[in-house]
């Protein structure tokens, strides 16, 4: 499939032949989806001896191999991305035209594997993404999400969450491997006893278990024959029907089983704020990484004989709090199966295990309550109880009389089991994921830590990959750079978009790069006609905010503004006033319910904004169903203005900034996460900084927070704002729909700061930055010469770059040597 070997005779008559085994039908007679399956089983055929060659050569050459623990991977469409990355996008969308057959209507068959939902999980797969593009041995570790987390439906503006049933037409990209099965064991007793030496031995009795089924998907490297894998985990019952328990009418008892492995891979984050949704996530945690761990010692000693070598050729990066339960279970393996005493165990899994931190948030930091995570992981939790034992011991021979320290940094306290402490404690390098992140890390949220042990503390800047958020997702601004580069290295090197720079002087240029953004900007207006029902205006400026849902986030700042917007207008028609499309796109986690307020808050005002003839068009909102991976690649394209708008000290990096920034939309932010760097590259002048700074946010937090009545009293149209959320304005006369909103901006409740994301305290400084994009819209040369240095400045922001130094300063593996 790769040029120059693609051989477009062969492939047509391999799609034939699928159609006919697949679907006893011809090419002519197959439905979109029927040809979906059968041109990507074709794409696979190809695929899979490189796949093979790749799995030949980890064993010939026997690398260092990085295992990217995550319990999520936002993968988007695999078809036109692996298609991209094997060279043969062109060739195969030509084979196909003279087949009858349309690629773009074929790749929208495809729906986006439900294996992750945000940032996090878009992350992991661009790291996947850029492992196999610079050619290193990885895999990724995770679960086989049944329904993932769910498809959003809006209904009467609400959020309405429904199941996300991606494999129901099969996933003709993955490949089950029942032979690498392992099992999973839950809950019981552990007895000890003793060998004739007198060694103590650990044994699990009375436990319920599981057997951990991989389904391994090819993730292809772009160019270079290297084709690594993301291994998912399925669960099935040990034994599938207990016949005897039914024949005697234990009917609940003959199904347990089966009802553990189906409901430990039925969903991603799995509701939590009851017992039984806490008990299925630590389930669903130890499940894949217990499995993974297992299977990467059986791999090493393949080919090694020492044990306690394993740090030399194993590597686990445990992306986020969620799979830090590794560091136990790798214990556990190394002590109860491997034979190794404390000391030698201990030094293994600190050479080997490494974590990557993603919130500054206290509440994300993973705690587990004891009773709970003791009686489903006895074993684990035992050498939890030692890790952390030895761990205080230590703290208090470094600090003596110090026990506010230990009281801060101890693994087990208050009835909680601190994941986020075991991961720095085990692992040999803990990682931000921006440079202003992980110097909060530093200083504030995981300080004594740092104090203690700064060797293990660096930064690595997140990254997105090019080749699918511009080459797959804005193929036309990928064909202009590339002919305007003369060259298409900047595909695996992103840099060279720095030699665009030269253009912002040129008209023609800046026209015909601002004429591509018009067609991806009519390209969605289209989408959201079809989807929405709502006609916008391409011209229009488009102003984007699209992530997970959430306080910090701070989409509530952004439709208070379009509010105050909205009553400008009204009050002065005859004002000048450049129009402008909201387009927003975001989950809620299903238990969150001010976060679902919000959406249908922004779901209500779109409503009134669009059906307002008298405003003449000049605003209108769009809230897109259902935010994922292939949608968002055409929002991306078509952005103008890129909101950012987090509350300063909150988001750890960001990619979605990224992702704006490479297609040429301008960022509108604070300087929080990754957008501190990416104003750096592009110069402050060619982005829209506003509000408090991290510092400004951290000393309010120090001290109390501050007084929101003061801010409405000074400021007479954002009051009227604030007080339209319990007038009724929005909510057809009820006065209490937005309430607990209203309230969680003027009110203190249960301990917590009225407006503690200071929505209300950064409004003045957003509504004049909000100006300054419109006068600058206006001047169209500026703008153009804004946005085309945004695409020429984001060359620190690929995944490789961040890949590579994830290689260079934690992992230190060898690329691998491919003819």
């Amino acid at each position: 499939m790769y040029n120059p070997r693609f051989e477009k005779e062969r492939f047509k008559k391999e799609v034939e032949t699928e159609v006919k085994t697949l679907f006893r039908r011809s090419v002519q007679e197959a439905t979109p989806q029927q040809l979906f399956q059968a041109v990507s089983y074709a794409v696979k055929e190809v695929m899979i001896d490189d796949w093979i060659a790749t799995q030949k050569t980890y064993e010939e050459q026997d690398p260092k191999i990085v295992y990217y623990m995550s319990m999520e991977f936002l993968m988007g469409r695999a078809l036109g991305n692996n298609l991209i990355n094997m060279t043969a996008y062109t060739e195969v969308k030509e084979a196909l035209e003279e087949m009858g057959i349309d690629l773009n209507a074929i790749e929208d068959e495809e729906p986006d594997p439900a294996l992750g939902n945000g940032g996090l999980g878009r992350l992991a797969a661009c790291f996947l993404d850029s492992l196999a593009t610079l050619g290193y041995a990885a895999y990724g570790c995770g679960i086989r999400y049944r329904y993932g987390m769910f498809k959003q439906k809006i209904k009467n503006g609400y959020q309405v969450e429904t199941p996300d049933n991606w494999l129901k037409d099969g996933n003709p990209f993955e490949l089950r491997r029942p032979e690498y099965a392992k099992e999973v064991r839950f809950g019981g007793n552990i007895r000890t006893e003793y060998d004739a030496e007198g060694k103590v031995h650990f044994v699990q009795e009375n436990f319920e278990s599981v057997k951990a089924i991989p389904y391994d998907y090819p993730i292809v490297g772009y160019g270079n024959h290297v084709v690594n894998t993301l291994r998912i985990w399925d669960a099935e019952p040990i034994v599938d029907f207990q016949l005897d328990s039914f024949d005697r009418g234990d009917y609940r008892k003959a199904v347990e089983q089966e009802n553990l492995a189906r409901n430990i891979v039925e969903v991603l984050y799995p509701n939590d704020n009851h017992y039984a949704g806490k008990e299925l996530r630590l389930k669903q945690q130890y499940f894949f990484i217990s499995a993974s761990i297992q299977t990467a010692i059986d791999r090493y000693k393949k080919s090694h004989e020492q044990i306690e070598r394993l740090h030399e050729k194993v590597t686990f990066q445990m992306n986020d709090t969620h799979p830090t339960v590794a560091v136990a279970e790798l214990m556990r393996i190394l002590l109860d199966e491997e034979g190794l005493g404390w000391n030698e165990a201990w030094e293994v899994t600190t050479k080997t295990c490494a974590y990557t931190n993603h919130t500054i948030m206290a509440e994300a930091l993973e705690k587990w309550p004891i009773d709970l995570f003791s009686r489903l992981l006895p074993r684990v939790y035992q050498i939890i109880q030692e890790i952390d034992r030895r761990f205080v011991e230590q703290i208090r021979s470094q600090y003596p009389g110090e026990e506010e320290k230990v009281r801060k940094m101890a693994i087990l306290r208050d009835g909680q089991v601190k994941m986020a402490h075991l991961a720095i404690v085990a692992g040999y390098s803990v990682n931000g994921v921006a440079r202003l992140h992980t110097e909060i890390l530093k200083q504030q949220e995981l300080k004594e830590f740092y104090q203690m042990m700064p060797e293990k503390f660096n930064n690595k800047t997140n990254g997105i990959t090019q080749r699918r958020f511009l080459m797959h997702g804005n193929y036309r601004l990928a064909d202009w750079v590339t002919g305007k580069l003369g060259t298409k290295k900047w595909i695996t090197d992103l840099s060279k978009m720095e030699k665009l720079k030269e253009l912002t002087d040129d008209p023609k240029a800046l026209e015909e790069f601002m004429a591509i953004k018009r067609q991806n900007k009519e390209r969605l207006a289209a989408y959201i006609l079809e989807h929405n029902q709502i006609e916008v205006d391409p011209r229009s400026i488009f102003d984007v905010q699209v992530k997970r849902l959430h306080e910090y986030k701070r989409q509530l700042l952004n439709i208070l503004h379009i509010m105050y917007l909205y009553n400008k207008i009204k009050a002065h028609p005859e004002q000048s006033f450049y129009p402008r499309t909201f387009i927003f796109g975001a989950k809620a986690s299903a238990g969150y319910v001010r976060a679902k307020q919000i959406i249908k808050l922004i779901n209500s005002v779109a409503e009134v904004i669009n059906n307002d003839r008298s405003i003449h068009g000049k605003l209108k909102v769009v809230f897109i169903e259902d935010y994922k991976v292939s949608n968002a690649e055409w929002i991306f394209a078509a952005a103008d203005v890129s909101e950012q708008i987090s509350t300063a000290s909150k988001e750890a990096s960001g990619t979605g900034n990224m992702k704006f920034m490479l297609n040429g939309a301008v960022t509108l932010g604070t300087m929080d996460g990754a957008n501190v760097e990416i104003v750096e590259e592009v110069g402050q002048e060619n982005a829209f900084i506003f509000g408090l700074t991290s510092d400004e946010v951290i000393s309010y937090e120090n001290n109390g927070g501050y007084c929101p009545m003061d801010v409405l009293k000074e400021d007479p149209d954002l009051k009227q704002v604030v007080d339209q959320l319990i007038d009724g304005t929005y909510a057809n006369g009820d006065t209490q729909m937005y309430r607990d909103l209203y309230d969680s901006l003027t009110q203190e409740s249960q301990g917590g700061r009225a407006d503690m994301y200071f929505i209300l305290k950064d409004f003045d400084s957003y509504a004049k930055a909000q100006e300054k994009v419109e006068e600058a819209y206006r001047d169209t040369r500026r703008w153009a010469k804004m946005a085309l240095l945004n695409t020429a400045s984001c060359g620190k922001f690929s995944s490789d770059r961040t890949i590579q130094e994830y290689v260079d300063e934690i992992w230190h593996l060898n690329r691998l040597e491919r003819s």
